[in-house]
């Protein structure tokens, strides 16, 4: 069965411990809410540093840009 949670008076839900714990998420994880059909996607927001290398070994070569558009 799905966990739910309760929006309260101050517009704010609390995540389940058993989703917490299986996503990995620690307090002053920032979020991004994206409108997904009827409902909202939550998005953790990567830190500069878990982006870090991301491109690295990236060939440039066959690039292209609106330049190169038609």
């Amino acid at each position: 069965m799905a966990e739910t949670a309760t929006l309260s008076t101050k517009f704010q839900i609390s995540i389940p411990k058993a989703i917490r714990a299986a996503q990995h998420w620690e307090a002053g994880l920032t979020f991004a809410f994206i409108p997904k059909g009827t409902g909202v996607l939550l998005v953790p927001v990567p830190t500069r540093e878990a982006l870090r290398g991301l491109a690295k070994g990236a060939n440039a070569e066959s690039y292209r840009d609106r330049k190169d558009r038609h």
